[in-house]
């Protein structure tokens, strides 16, 4: 059995972290942290009958064979990730704080990276693109929800070089991708019979994850060219991206889908939709499926219609996938349906 601990416990990421982790055959959950809570146990801050003890980070004895979950948010992940790596740990770190160069996310964040040495280790998980880079790694960078499901929806075009750079996004998460601490834009009369565009056009911070995604696999000499509007949508959870895209050269609608079903015709999480259907929320609450719909314009320009339930294949779920490449567990142990 794997012995594996969670830093930020009682966020909405750690708790589907547990609920996952806790039915995974493979798997002891061997500690728990919270800082705003330690000392109680799991059952008096969040509605469950498992009775776990929570505990401050700092008085937590790591050991070397352990696997750390990071539940923090950026710029507090960092120094924690740095101990549990030290520590001999495999660390899952669900921040922003090991995804992007050092440039780039002082760019977007505002913060000077302060384990560049560190950072240098780190793998970044998206299993369908870097599943070989996540074996044996020590140091997974768990991708952000929104990229996650913008870059599972256009990595087979941008790959195979037929994507045009202009590429407009409109995405809607549900409130749970704001986090578990209260703010105003989250609270029940704010959200609920509304629907609130937030950081449009060229500002969102997940845009940098896109761009490094989509340009990796962009044919040399380019790079996509994104404009994202991420929406916050009145449900509990899961993303839905909508993407309007035009290719480079007209393409028979039956080469798309050709291109998408060799591309993730064996991948456990990602279904691709028969032709003339779009991807809902209801296709992937509570699991870790990418589901991805292609609707044809003309033959040219096209929508891409991708589902994920954030809290899952949008974070945790994907953090648990993660650990079972690192660790050369079964890739769906945990994660079935």
């Amino acid at each position: 059995m794997v012995r594996v601990g969670i830093v930020g416990a009682t966020g909405y990421t750690g708790l589907e972290l547990i609920r996952l982790l806790r039915r995974h055959p493979h798997v002891e959950i061997a500690w728990l942290t919270s800082e705003t809570h330690a000392g109680k146990t799991l059952s008096q801050v969040y509605p469950t009958t498992w009775d776990a003890p929570l505990q401050p980070w700092d008085e937590v004895t790591l050991a070397g064979d352990e696997v750390v979950f990071l539940c923090l948010p950026h710029g507090a992940s960092a120094d924690a990730v740095a101990r549990a790596y030290q520590a001999g740990c495999t660390v899952v770190d669900l921040s922003a704080d090991f995804r992007l160069p050092a440039s780039v996310y002082q760019r977007w964040y505002g913060l000077q990276h302060k384990y560049p040495d560190l950072l240098a280790q780190a793998v970044y998980g998206l299993p369908e693109v870097y599943r070989e880079r996540i074996r044996g790694a020590r140091l997974i960078a768990n991708p952000g929800c929104y990229p996650t499901s913008v870059n599972l929806a256009l990595y087979p075009l941008a790959r195979a070089g037929w994507l045009s750079p202009d590429i407009i996004v409109d995405s809607k998460s549900g409130v749970s991708g704001a986090g578990r601490k209260p703010k105003l834009t989250t609270h029940f009369v704010e959200a609920n019979e509304n629907l609130s565009p937030y950081n449009i056009g060229y500002a969102h911070r997940h845009i940098a994850e896109m761009e490094q995604v989509l340009g990796d696999a962009w044919p040399e000499g380019g790079h996509p060219d994104v404009i994202f509007a991420p929406h916050l949508l009145p449900v509990n959870r899961g993303i839905l991206s909508t993407i309007y895209i035009r290719l480079n050269h007209p393409r028979p609608p039956e080469d798309v889908y050709a291109l998408y079903q060799s591309t993730y015709g064996d991948e456990p999480f990602v279904r691709v939709l028969p032709p003339g259907q779009a991807a809902t929320l209801r296709h992937t609450q509570y699991t870790n499926l990418c589901v991805i719909g292609l609707t044809p314009v003309d033959e040219r320009r096209w929508i891409v219609t991708s589902s994920i339930d954030n809290l899952v294949k949008g974070a945790s779920g994907q953090a648990v996938q993660n650990m079972n490449i690192a660790l050369d567990l079964p890739e769906t142990a945990g994660l079935e349906e």
